[in-house]
C-alpha cells in the first residue's frame, strides 16, 4: 500500500460516494469544497486511476472506484472497531469473540488459544460447546463468529467454509487396569459396555468404518455419546469402552487417568479445523483468533515432538 494514504482519503472517498455530491460531502465532513477535491485528487493519484466521474447527475464510481469501495468501507469499520476495543480496555464494552469448540478441541488445543488470547485487555473471548450440528447453526445464524473442532458431513457445512488445521484420529480408551489392556483385541469390545458416537458426532462414519473393516457388529451393549464430561467419569468407574477423538482424551492419558488401547485405528483420522460462514470477509476480531490458533498449533506442536 502507498505510504501517503491517509484516513482523511479513505472518509472523504466514502463519503463522497453516499452522499454522491462533492458538496454534500464536505458539508458532512466540514471541509470546504475546494479541500474536498483536493483530497480526492490526492486518492486518485495514489490510486494511479480515476475513482470517480463528476457530471451534471451528481457523482458516480468508475469501475476501478466500484472495486475500490468495499476495501474502502471495511478499513474504516475496522480501524473504528479497533478503536473501540482500546478505549473499551476490557471493560463491558470490550470486543466480543464468540467461538464454538467441539470437543476435539476443547481440552488439547482451546486452553492454548485462550492462554494466546490471555494478554487481550480490549478483547473479551466467550466460548461455547455443544454437538457439531448445534453450533453450525449458531455459526450460520451469527451467534458464533467462529466454530474449532472436526469437519463434519457434507449436510452440516452448508454456507460454511473450512481451513484444516491438522488430523486427529479416533482412540479407544479404557480405564486403567482393565482386562483388554492384557490382550488388546478390538474384537473383544462387546464384551463390555461401549460408550459409541452417536449419529450426528462427526467421528460415527470414522469408527463404523473401523468396524466393519474388522467383522465387528455395532455393539448391542452401548451409550451413545460423545460427552467428555460424562465419558470420563464413567469409563474410570467401571470397564466401559470409549470411542472418542483423541484430543479430547490426551491430557487424561498422559496424566494416567485413562488408558488407549494399542490397537491400529488406520482410517478414523479425520480434519480438525476452523470453521466460518463462507462468502463473508474475514473480521478483525477474527483474524485475532486465527492469530491466536495458529500459535496455540505451533506450541502444541513443539511440546507433541518433544514428548
Amino acid at each position: 500500500m502507498d505510504r501517503r494514504i491517509k484516513i482523511r482519503h479513505i472518509s472523504a472517498f466514502v463519503e463522497i460516494v453516499r452522499q454522491r455530491s462533492l458538496k454534500r460531502a464536505a458539508d458532512q465532513l466540514h471541509l470546504t469544497q475546494p479541500a474536498i477535491s483536493r483530497t480526492l485528487a490526492e486518492l486518485e493519484e495514489i490510486a494511479g486511476k480515476q475513482l470517480l466521474l463528476r457530471g451534471r447527475a451528481g457523482v458516480s464510481l468508475t469501475p476501478e472506484g466500484e472495486y475500490f469501495l468495499g476495501f474502502a468501507q471495511q478499513s474504516l469499520v475496522a480501524l473504528e472497531r479497533g478503536f473501540s476495543g482500546v478505549a473499551a480496555a476490557g471493560g463491558e464494552d470490550a470486543t466480543e469473540i464468540r467461538v464454538g469448540v467441539l470437543p476435539s478441541v476443547a481440552t488439547r488445543l482451546m486452553p492454548e488459544v485462550a492462554a494466546e488470547m490471555a494478554g487481550l485487555d480490549r478483547v473479551r473471548l466467550t466460548i461455547a460447546d455443544g454437538s457439531h450440528e448445534h453450533l453450525t447453526t449458531q455459526l450460520r445464524s451469527g451467534q458464533l463468529d467462529m466454530v474449532l473442532g472436526r469437519l463434519g458431513a457434507p449436510e452440516t457445512m452448508r454456507g460454511l467454509s473450512f481451513t484444516q488445521l491438522y488430523l486427529e484420529d479416533v482412540a479407544v480408551v479404557v480405564r486403567p487396569g482393565h482386562p483388554l489392556l492384557e490382550d488388546p483385541d478390538l474384537r473383544r469390545i462387546t464384551e463390555w459396555q461401549v460408550l459409541y458416537p452417536p449419529p450426528w458426532a462427526a467421528i460415527r462414519p470414522f469408527v463404523e468404518r473401523l468396524l466393519i473393516a474388522e467383522g465387528i457388529p455395532r455393539p448391542a451393549w452401548r451409550i451413545e455419546t460423545v460427552s467428555g464430561a460424562f465419558g470420563r467419569v464413567y469409563a474410570r468407574q467401571c470397564d466401559a469402552v470409549w470411542f472418542i477423538s483423541a484430543g479430547v482424551v490426551a491430557s487424561d492419558i498422559a496424566e494416567g487417568r485413562l488408558a488407549r488401547l494399542p490397537i491400529a485405528t488406520g482410517g478414523t483420522e479425520g480434519p480438525v479445523g476452523l470453521m466460518t460462514r463462507a462468502g463473508e470477509a474475514e473480521t478483525p476480531e477474527q483474524q485475532l483468533l486465527r492469530r491466536a490458533v495458529d500459535r496455540a498449533l505451533e506450541t502444541l506442536e513443539a511440546f507433541l515432538a518433544a514428548s
